[in-house]
């Protein structure tokens, strides 16, 4: 795989879409000889407790920012984000480290609170926007906060119910369970008996959020306006998308609408248990859900001893996550251990929806494509695939592309897809994603992530466990469904919408350019926000001409999946497959 030119990439994070610092300056600015930093100070940050942020709590925050990067050895960013008149950089420009870079990162967002915690974790799943040196370090990431005092979650109750917990709850735990920088979890019952988990959200968490989004905001058009190669990235729409998956974090209404709509796709599988929303004790600012109770997913002498089939487990929980995926086009975003409970006959039960991702109809297409060229190990069609599905934000090497895809295609398809390494061929694709400067849609992210997260979940219950193989059933059920009569009329449908729209549109636009060249000719001065709307029709247009063509790759890729499948290989006898 062919390396990108230093000059493009960020001499510390090794990324296209981070703010380019000459490595020079970098380099003098991080190794010369001065006394050591202490990089285990304490944390800092805005009072949660604090109302609406005014301009005072605006500059009070963005001078603490600006301290603890230069503190954690990252101030020559602050130039970049439009920071640097915040704080003096001389005391700081030798200081010798003792962490690492993606160290001095992680304990940076650490300090710094609950939005830089949650963008540090977001991005350790963004292959596409840091190495893998950067993720590893960032997924060590833990949003712990100190319990909140007993009073302040009883006025909360107080506030949103209009009694007390004792007189709403027949029990009510003052101990939480869990607590988080956004909300802490408590034990309670209902007045008829039925065990609940009520999750109060912090007292001025919102506000702090906001805050916080803002000087993001602030920097990232800074920077934008700054370096065109940001401003190519997109760092504004980065910060955006950051903002909506917070914000949705923050509502527990959103949430519990969440739940029950995973509860309705799984209302017909008794082997999968969705948490009862009580709306009568549920607002924006708590959530109060049926109690999971079960074994911890990863507690494996527990399973074991409870005559829980691990194999099978691990093949029922990727079929949760699958069926999301493939068939509801809703998944939860964040399934990580912690969000699973075996019941003793096995049963899997699923908390916490704050945070989910959705799978539209451009989307999954574009992915059947990606499938379809990886199952054929076809360079051309894989490069066709990602610059499909990843908007690309400087020019585009096609043919080095390509290249890189071949590589990448010899190194990890020879094995089969019952050996694929899913986590480690993703990281693969998404080097390459970053290195030709293509931005996928950040639902792809979650997806990948859910994946990954769900394999090696898998694999810690089995180590036989192939993620790639068991979700072969769920591809190949995918692909036969673009194919469906039903599909193929869909497709058709838009087609005919298209071709009568620009019908419609067509004479009066060759109307109107034919006055102007009558009238003495036009000049030419086009951006590219102002040829989006042809481009997207022509897009449109082609991808419909062209489902004959894929539909027919499309069966010669099934082809080839069910014969990898059907290669010989020792298993033990599985007692579930998905349907």
């Amino acid at each position: 795989m062919g390396a990108a030119p230093p000059s493009r990439l960020n001499a510390i994070t090794r990324s296209v879409r981070c703010v380019v610092t000459p490595q020079t300056a970098i380099v003098a600015a991080m190794n010369q000889p001065t006394p050591e930093v202490d990089d285990t100070a304490g944390t800092t940050g805005v009072d949660a407790a604090t109302g609406p942020p005014g301009r005072g709590a605006l500059n009070q925050r963005r001078r603490e920012i600006a301290g603890v990067l230069v503190r954690r050895g990252w101030g020559y960013v602050l130039k970049e984000t439009g920071l640097e008149h915040l704080i003096s950089l001389e005391p700081h420009l030798g200081a010798a480290y003792r962490a690492t870079a993606p160290q001095r990162l992680r304990l940076a967002l650490e300090e710094l609170g609950p939005t830089f915690i949650k963008l540090g974790q977001l991005l350790s799943t963004r292959g596409d926007l840091l190495g893998p040196e950067f993720r590893l370090e960032l997924a060590r990431l833990q949003d712990d906060a100190p319990h909140l005092p007993g009073d302040v979650v009883r006025d909360v109750v107080r506030a949103e119910l209009g009694d007390e917990p004792e007189s709403v709850f027949a029990s009510f735990d003052r101990e939480p369970l869990a607590a988080a920088s956004i909300g802490q979890a408590h034990a309670a019952t209902l007045p008829e008996g039925t065990e609940v988990i009520v999750k109060v959200r912090r007292p001025g968490s919102v506000e702090q959020v906001e805050l916080d989004l803002e000087i993001l905001m602030h920097c990232a058009v800074h920077a934008s306006r700054r370096s065109e190669l940001a401003a190519g990235y997109d760092l504004v729409g980065i910060v955006e998308e950051f903002g909506q998956t917070l914000r949705a974090e923050l509502d527990y209404l959103r949430e519990g609408r969440n739940a029950e709509r995973f509860a309705a796709n799984f209302a017909r599988d008794p082997d999968v248990q969705i948490p009862r929303v009580f709306w009568e004790r549920t607002t924006a600012r708590m959530i109060t859900l049926e109690r999971v109770r079960g074994l911890k997913v990863t507690d494996v002498a527990a399973l074991d001893e409870a005559g829980i089939d691990r194999h099978d487990l691990a093949q029922r929980a990727t079929g949760v996550i699958a069926k999301m995926v493939f068939e509801d086009r809703f998944f939860h975003a964040d399934p990580h251990p912690g969000n699973f409970f075996i019941g003793p006959d096995g049963r899997i039960g699923l908390i916490d929806f704050g945070m989910v991702g959705t799978l539209d109809a451009d989307l999954r297409d574009h992915l059947g494509k990606l499938m379809v060229a990886l199952a054929r190990a076809d360079p051309d069609r894989l490069a066709s695939a990602l610059l499909a599905l990843g908007a690309a934000t400087a020019s585009v090497d096609r043919e080095r592309l390509r290249e890189d895809l071949a590589e990448l295609l010899r190194r990890y398809t020879g094995e089969g897809l019952a050996e694929i390494d899913f986590g480690a061929t993703s990281d693969a694709i998404l080097e390459v994603v970053r290195r030709h400067h293509l931005r996928p849609p950040p639902d792809l992210a979650l997806l990948l992530r859910a994946f990954i997260m769900d394999e090696g979940m898998a694999a810690a219950l089995d180590p036989d466990f192939h993620l790639v193989e068991e979700l072969t059933p769920y591809v190949q059920r995918h692909l036969l469904a673009e194919l469906s009569p039903s599909a193929v009329a869909r497709r058709l449908e838009r087609l005919g919408l298209d071709l009568a729209e620009l019908a419609v549109d067509m004479p009066g636009q060759l109307h109107r350019a034919l006055e102007v060249v009558a009238g003495g000719g036009f000049k030419m001065h086009l951006g590219t926000d102002e040829l989006d709307p042809l481009v997207a029709r022509g897009e449109r247009l082609g991808n419909r001409i062209a489902a004959a063509v894929l539909a027919a790759a499309a069966i010669d890729a099934l082809a080839e999946l069910y014969a990898a499948r059907a290669r010989p290989r020792r298993r033990r006898m599985r007692i579930r497959r998905p349907a």
